[in-house]
């Protein structure tokens, strides 16, 4: 019997994870159109993808990607480039975004609050480097997706006018024009219950003795509503995030008046949905043109 965390996983369920992740990370690297700094330190850069259609004068809706990996310095963006080229093949203007991760100790989940500025600073930044790398973009109420920590830190993002005042990152009113969050890291409470990436929400927000100091800053579930419309992806048979994490932050933000739209992908896991070769890839793509469409 494997373990996931504190969670028992039987052996078909481990092995049809592996496959998954497989399948996801056999595409070879894409090579952005352009890429931009948005910052003085090595991570603080942004890859673009063009729109493979040309659209004319129309310009393109501005996606902006947030990869995942438990917030750990091993992972980086380079693993979602296949699916930031399938969005561009779709005829979105794609921003795929690196932050720090990591932290002092080796296998460490995040930096505080490092990952956190950097989010903010890329977001706040993309208008004027897309003026200069990606023209055909309209960077005006951008769709954010982000799959696993970098779904937390897309619906993080789009959540940033509720943060406590005096919160550095705290803007005034939302900009983001939807979020399409993949198995998403979204509730911190659920998630260190199931020890969700063995033990990464903790790590990320500083030890126990930080958490519920932090959580009010960092904790998606904990700054609904944001009237920004967002949909959750969820792959029913995911054992890296379950499929309960996405439950309790719906049902959190119903329980604060706000409908989130949940979508469960049947005999999926965690990586299809960011896989160009998998259904549920495709699925994700038609969620983002949805939202594009709601928020014209």
């Amino acid at each position: 019997m494997a373990i996931a965390g504190t969670r028992a996983v039987s052996p078909d369920a481990a092995a049809r994870d592996a496959v998954e992740q497989e399948s996801a990370f056999s595409h070879p690297f894409v090579e952005p159109d352009a890429t931009a700094s948005y910052g003085g330190h090595a991570d603080q850069v942004v890859d673009f993808y063009a729109p493979r259609e040309d659209l004319g004068e129309v310009k393109a809706p501005l996606v902006v990607v947030l990869h995942g990996g438990a917030w750990r310095a091993a992972y980086d963006r380079r693993h979602v480039a296949p699916f930031a080229a399938y969005l561009a093949g779709r005829a979105f203007a794609v921003a795929s975004v690196e932050y720090r991760r990591g932290g002092d100790e080796p296998g460490a989940a995040g930096r505080w609050p490092q990952t956190l500025d950097d989010v903010a600073a890329a977001v706040d930044a993309l208008p004027g480097l897309v003026a200069d790398a990606l023209p055909q973009a309209d960077p005006r109420r951008p769709i954010l997706v982000g799959h696993s920590a970098g779904g937390h830190l897309a619906l993080w993002a789009a959540a940033r006018h509720r943060l406590p005042e005096g919160s550095p990152w705290r803007l005034p009113e939302p900009s983001a024009g939807g979020v399409v969050a993949l198995a998403p890291i979204a509730d911190f409470v659920k998630a260190g219950e199931l020890s969700v990436c063995s033990g990464a929400t903790l790590q990320f927000l500083g030890g126990p003795g930080r958490f519920e100091e932090r959580r009010p800053s960092a904790d998606p579930a904990a700054l609904l509503p944001t009237g920004v419309p967002t949909t959750v992806v969820q792959g029913d048979t995911d054992i890296v995030v379950p499929a309960d994490v996405a439950a309790s932050f719906v049902r959190a933000a119903a329980e604060a008046g706000e409908t989130v739209r949940l979508i469960e992908v049947a005999g999926a896991g965690h990586f299809p949905l960011i896989d160009p070769a998998a259904d549920a890839c495709a699925l994700v793509a038609e969620e983002i043109r949805r939202l594009v469409t709601a928020a014209r």
